[in-house]
């Protein structure tokens, strides 16, 4: 038995290696205690990555020192049997428990789908591997799960992934999605079909706009897009940033389920049923705040860069803004030219914002075109902001 512990911005973490049993419960329990008591612990966390075994002694150990802590202590990295153990015992019920990740490899894999936060990769026929690359993967996760699970049960057709793998450094999610494919790679391999598979995607967004969760069971998309504005009002003159937070503030807030990133590659087809992936972004608002989005997608970053939708999207720049044309159209039902004209000015002052986001907080910030980006986006809000006066768009 060894213990080793860490103490790193308020959080103490324990690792426990090797047996804890009848025969050194009494000296684990002290090693601990010791630990804890020499202050400065706001969090106590037990990793058991290394545990092989633990009695009932060493349970009534963890019993005590969930009595010595304000919260009880998370433990994680538990080896499926040592879980087993925990939830037959149900510590499952009074400890956060968190099972150690198995450890796949994507080497080889073909890679389906690129985004922010990481990249999709098909493991077999029917089993695909969301693998993050920001250092918070793992809570990255854990969140988008949640979120996952709380669309699944507002009435949206959700991927809900049943295992976390270790990926060398970072972690994965895993769903079994069946020779799925999504809308994008429709479109690139069925150039002839655009009309049919855009008028898919239009209904299935509008689905997912149409449904609602409780008052305060996600993140309002005013409120992030506030935050968005804060991220970037050093770019901003005080003017313009004055103008679109009193446009964002005065946008009425809704219940209605919004992604906020449904461009196609975030929708999956499994066996002709479309379903939503990549959930980080899951908020409520009103459907400007999925719109932007598509508008990020198919015309912002194509501007300065025609490559930009072959390289991304794997599709021609006249056939995203096409595409953007009919989305427009199918979403709002309407082709009266001055109507949309008047929609897409509202949603491209919101566009701006989070496209501004992204240039100047991810790595973008290193493009050589994100200087000129910078540039442009401020004139078109310039000039779009002399001609809207509400953001409010049903």
């Amino acid at each position: 038995m060894e213990i080793r512990h860490t103490l790193e911005n308020g959080k103490l973490t324990l690792f426990l290696c090797g047996r804890i049993d009848t025969n050194n419960a009494a000296q684990a329990e002290q090693m601990i205690i010791s630990a804890i008591e020499q202050g400065g612990a706001a969090e106590v966390i037990f990793d058991a990555g290394e545990l092989e075994y633990i009695s009932s002694a060493g349970l009534r150990v963890l019993m005590r020192v969930r009595k010595r802590t304000a919260e009880p202590p998370k433990i994680l990295n538990t080896p499926p049997p040592i879980y087993e153990i925990l939830d037959t015992t149900g510590f499952t019920e009074l400890f956060e428990v968190k099972k150690k990740p198995r450890v796949i490899s994507v080497e080889g894999c073909e890679v389906i789908g690129r985004g922010y936060y990481g990249t999709v990769y098909r493991v077999d026929p029917e089993t695909v591997v969301k693998v993050y690359e920001s250092p918070d993967s793992l809570s990255m996760i854990e969140n988008e799960t949640k979120l996952a699970k709380t669309a699944l049960v507002a009435g949206v057709p959700t991927a809900i992934a049943y295992d976390i793998v270790r990926v060398g450094d970072s972690y994965g999610s895993v769903f079994e999605l069946l020779n799925a494919k999504n809308f994008n790679d429709l479109l690139v391999e069925n150039t002839g079909r655009v009309d049919e598979i855009t008028a898919q995607y239009a209904a299935f967004l509008r689905l997912v706009n149409e449904q609602t969760v409780p008052a305060g069971r996600l993140r309002s998309a005013k409120v992030m897009f506030l935050d968005y504005l804060e991220k970037v009002k050093a770019h901003l003159s005080g003017e313009l940033y004055g103008r679109l937070k009193m446009l964002l503030s005065e946008i009425p807030e809704s219940h209605n389920v919004i992604h906020g990133d449904a461009q196609m590659k975030n929708i999956m087809v499994v066996d002709s049923e479309p379903m939503l992936i990549d959930m980080e972004t899951l908020c409520t608002g009103q459907p400007i705040f999925d719109l932007q989005g598509l508008y990020v997608t198919y015309r912002a970053f194509p501007e300065d860069d025609p490559n930009n939708a072959m390289d991304f999207l794997g599709i021609h720049t006249e056939t995203t803004a096409y595409i953007w044309q009919r989305i427009m159209e199918l979403y709002f039902g309407t082709q009266d030219k001055t109507a949309l004209r008047a929609l897409e000015d509202k949603i491209r002052i919101v566009a701006s914002i989070r496209f501004l986001k992204l240039l100047v907080t991810t790595a973008l910030k290193e493009h050589p075109l994100t200087e000129l980006r910078i540039k442009h986006t401020k004139e078109h809000l310039q000039e779009l902001l002399a001609r809207v006066d509400s953001l409010d768009c049903p």
